[in-house]
C-alpha cells in the first residue's frame, strides 16, 4: 500500500492552519468538481481532494495522521504498525458519517475501525435544549495475550487533539486507570462511564469506549475465543505416540499425542481458550522436528532407517502420466 500525502494533495504546508486547509479545499473544489471540470479524471481527482480534506479538517484525524506519517513521502511503501492508533482519543462512534466506498484503502487502514467517528455529532443543546450529554469518545487499548487470559489493571495515556485560537492542532494528554476484564477478546469494547466529553449546560459527560487489540505473541495466535500454539514433537513421538507437555497462557499441560500423528495435526484442548462466558478452545498444532545429522552416529542411524524401512515419502504424489 502506498502512503498518501494529504498535504500535497491540497497544496498546503504541514503547518497550515485550519483556515488554510479550508481555503485550499474550496479553491481545488471549484477547479476540479465534475460539474465544472469535464476532464476524464475529474471525479477521481475530486474524490482524492475530499479524502484529504476529511482528514486534515478534523483535529483528531489530522493529529493521528501527522504522527504515523512523520518523515514519509507520498507514493512510498507504507505499512502502519499494528498499534499505531493506541493512545489517541477520538470523538463520535464507529460508523458516524463513514462510507468506506468513498475512501481509499490507505484511509480505511488508518481510520476504518475505531477512528470512524467523523465530525462530532451536534449536541442537543445546540438545537435549543437546556442541557445535553457530552460526546462519547473512542480509543484503542493494546494488551497482551496473558492480560486477556488473567485480566489486568493498566494505566494508559490518551492524547486528545484540539484546535488552538490560531487554528493549529495541539495535543492534550490525560492518564486513566483501566481494568482489563478476564476473557476479553480482540475487537471488544471496554466502557468507561463518564470519561468522554463533558456535557453542555450541566448535562452529564459522555462515555469513553476502549476497543481492545492484542499484541502479536511469539508463541500464541488468538482467533476469536480460540488460541493456537505450535507443539514440536520428535519423529518417534509422532509415530509411536507419547504424552508431552504443551505450554498455555495459564501454565503447562500434558497432552496425549496419538500414534501415527503427522505434522499439522491439531490436538484440541476443550475450554482452554479465552476464559469468556463461553470459553474457547486451545489447539496444539503438531510440528515434527527431525534430529540433526551432525555426527557420524546420527548419520549412521539415518542410513540404517533408509535401508530397513520400506518408506516412500513421495508415494502420495502418484503416477503423473
Amino acid at each position: 500500500m502506498e502512503f498518501k500525502d494529504y498535504y500535497k494533495v491540497l497544496g498546503v504546508e504541514r503547518t497550515a492552519s485550519d483556515d488554510d486547509v479550508k481555503k485550499a479545499f474550496r479553491r481545488l473544489a471549484r477547479k476540479h468538481h465534475p460539474d465544472l471540470n469535464k476532464a476524464a479524471d475529474a471525479a477521481e481527482r475530486m474524490q482524492e481532494i475530499n479524502e484529504a480534506y476529511e482528514v486534515l479538517r478534523d483535529p483528531q484525524r489530522r493529529a493521528a495522521y501527522d504522527q504515523v506519517g512523520q518523515g514519509r513521502r507520498g507514493g512510498e511503501r507504507f505499512d502502519p504498525p499494528p498499534d499505531w492508533g493506541s493512545g489517541f482519543e477520538f470523538s463520535g462512534g464507529p460508523g458516524d458519517g463513514f462510507d468506506a466506498e468513498r475512501h481509499s484503502d490507505f484511509f480505511e487502514t488508518l481510520f476504518g475501525s475505531v477512528h470512524r467517528g467523523g465530525r462530532p455529532r451536534a449536541h442537543a443543546a445546540s438545537r435549543g435544549l437546556e442541557s445535553a450529554q457530552g460526546q462519547d469518545h473512542h480509543a484503542r487499548v493494546t494488551i497482551t495475550v496473558e492480560d486477556a487470559f488473567a485480566g489486568a489493571t493498566r494505566r494508559i495515556t490518551l492524547q486528545s487533539p484540539e484546535l488552538d485560537a490560531q487554528g493549529h492542532v495541539h495535543l492534550r494528554q490525560r492518564e486513566l486507570q483501566v481494568t482489563i476484564p478476564k476473557g476479553v477478546r480482540a475487537g471488544q469494547q471496554i466502557r468507561l462511564a463518564g470519561q468522554g466529553a463533558p456535557g453542555l449546560a450541566g448535562g452529564p459527560p459522555g462515555d469513553l469506549y476502549l476497543e481492545v487489540h492484542l499484541e502479536p505473541h511469539a508463541r500464541y495466535r488468538v482467533d476469536g475465543r480460540d488460541v493456537y500454539v505450535t507443539l514440536p514433537v520428535a519423529p518417534w513421538e509422532a509415530a509411536l505416540g507419547a504424552v508431552v507437555e504443551v505450554p498455555t497462557p495459564t501454565g503447562t499441560l500434558q497432552v496425549n499425542v496419538p500414534a501415527g500423528s503427522q505434522g499439522g495435526r491439531k490436538l484440541r484442548l476443550k475450554g482452554r481458550g479465552l476464559p469468556c462466558a463461553e470459553p474457547g478452545d486451545l489447539y496444539a498444532e503438531l510440528q515434527v522436528v527431525l534430529p540433526p545429522a551432525d555426527s557420524e552416529k546420527a548419520q549412521a542411524l539415518y542410513r540404517q532407517m533408509a535401508r530397513d524401512m520400506a518408506f516412500d515419502a513421495r508415494a502420495s504424489l502418484g503416477d503423473e502420466r
